[in-house]
């Protein structure tokens, strides 16, 4: 039989006292939370004040990429899915508050729909073969992705061959991830996303802010998309981000392996890449 309250606590019938206890400790028990900021709306708060806070990309006075440079990665969109933005994919479970706050591992990323230069989408083109910083990015070279130091934790973009209980969530397919060491799994390179010009383009600088193949290095696939497999994250319903390449019947990779690497423009007017997508810049 369903137990049912008859009596209210303001009323002195019943089991009154032990109802205002509860409610007493029930209401300090909040208090407390709220006063060590262990609230879910307080953590929301906080990882969102840390991981969106505005990151101010590289600009490019010659329009090529170089070791150094900070930018976000740009999925050019299709006809099922938005832009997007490789992001890093942290919710309140990732945050640590000690000894300084910061994302902690294991940490996932995802295709981000806000076009928003910050913590959480801002990526820095890293040296792995002794490249100086400062000096150009070329195709074909190898190259590491890195997210910012502070909160961001300077985490490495990675993937692995997918294995039994390490592949994408949704997908199944290569996961990508953020790990904490740098190693060949973390190695990237660029390719001409034109198969006709792929062999023509070896060794030239990699431009910004135009489409190109992102290519794991170890595994040969490309950083890739999946507009139908969407992600409910702290930020919404997201895609997600995958190492495959998706080739079409002529043999040419398909638009969810289209990205570009994203810079400011150096007469300070926003974000030079924007005028390639064709959405309007935030304000």
């Amino acid at each position: 039989m369903t137990y049912q309250r008859m009596y209210q606590p303001k009323v002195k019938t019943g089991n009154w006292f032990e109802d205002l206890v509860l409610k007493e400790e029930t209401i300090k028990e909040f208090l407390d939370k709220r006063s060590r900021g262990e609230l879910l709306s307080q953590k929301v708060d906080f990882l969102k004040q840390n991981i969106l806070e505005h990151v101010n990309l590289s600009a490019t006075f010659d329009g090529q990429l170089r070791f150094g440079d900070v930018v976000m990665l740009v999925n050019v969109g299709g006809q099922d899915r938005e832009h997007s933005v490789l992001s890093i994919n942290a919710n309140v479970d990732n945050v640590t508050k000690t000894p300084l706050p910061s994302i902690k591992m294991p940490c996932g990323v995802s295709g981000g729909k806000g076009i928003q230069s910050c913590v959480r989408t801002a990526f820095i083109i890293t040296s792995v073969d002794g490249s100086p910083e400062g000096s150009t990015l070329h195709f074909d070279q190898s190259f590491a992705l890195k997210t910012t130091s502070g909160f961001a934790k300077g985490l490495y973009l990675t993937s692995d061959k997918p294995r039994f209980q390490k592949c994408a969530k949704k997908s199944g397919l290569q996961d990508v991830y953020l790990d904490d060491t740098l190693s060949v799994l973390s190695w990237w390179k660029i390719s001409h996303f034109d198969p006709q010009e792929r062999f023509e383009s070896e060794g030239l600088p990699v431009p910004a802010n135009e489409k190109v193949l992102v290519i794991h290095c170890m595994t040969n696939q490309g950083l890739a998309v999946l507009g139908e497999k969407l992600l409910w994250t702290a930020y919404g319903g997201e895609y997600e981000v995958v190492a495959h390449t998706f080739l079409d019947t002529h043999r040419a990779e398909q638009d969810v392996n289209f990205w570009i690497l994203g810079t400011s423009d150096p007469a300070g007017d926003g974000l030079l890449f924007l005028r390639h997508l064709h959405v309007q810049q935030p304000t």
